[in-house]
């Protein structure tokens, strides 16, 4: 045995004992069909905004109506936000992202949406959001990921709880950058 073989089998114990006290959380959730008003959303069973986990996932369904129709988005978002509305920056950087066709961005974080099948998610549609060991580096807000079809990593949303009432609003997201395009629209397909 060598002089440091004590100390690397120390390391790998306290390494394997720490990540499996962090242990990654997910939530797994699944709708019919994708809301397509305001009215829409606020009648689904995660619109109670109890969870940080429930906004993640109904801001990725935002986002898609967001594609559709800008003002039907717009309206899902700055709900999502609280008392936060959208600013006329935030606006443009959403319209940016769409631009050129790129309305299939959203639609890749459901299951079965994959650049080879243009992004078409299952259905009904499934969504899954899961933590990491940075999830709750800072105290009243929660980093939450989900993995897009398009993407070798996770893409990540922010949320922030309101004190008064223990509800988690939409504080940033970051679910837009470019992912690999659809085969449709690959010329090297």
């Amino acid at each position: 045995m060598g002089i440091f073989d004590k100390l690397k089998s120390a390391a790998v114990t306290a390494a394997t004992s720490a990540a499996s006290s962090l242990g990654n959380k997910k939530e797994t959730f699944t709708f019919a069909a994708l809301p397509e008003s305001l009215a829409e959303m606020q009648a689904l069973p995660e619109a109670a905004l109890e969870t940080p986990f429930q906004t993640a996932a109904l801001t990725v369904c935002a986002l898609c109506a967001y594609a559709a129709e800008p003002k039907i988005g717009t309206e899902m978002l700055n709900w999502l936000r609280g008392p936060r509305p959208l600013g006329g920056h935030e606006i443009s950087f959403l319209n940016d992202r769409f631009r050129g066709g790129k309305t299939y961005v959203p639609f890749s974080y459901f299951a079965g949406a994959t650049p080879e099948n243009n992004y078409t998610p299952n259905e009904p549609f499934t969504i899954t959001v899961e933590t990491n060991p940075y999830s709750d580096a800072e105290q009243g807000y929660k980093k939450l990921f989900i993995q897009s079809g398009g993407a070798d990593s996770p893409r990540s949303v922010q949320l922030r709880m309101r004190g008064s009432d223990g509800k988690w609003f939409l504080w940033e997201q970051f679910l837009l950058p470019d992912i690999r395009i659809p085969k449709a629209a690959d010329p090297w397909a």
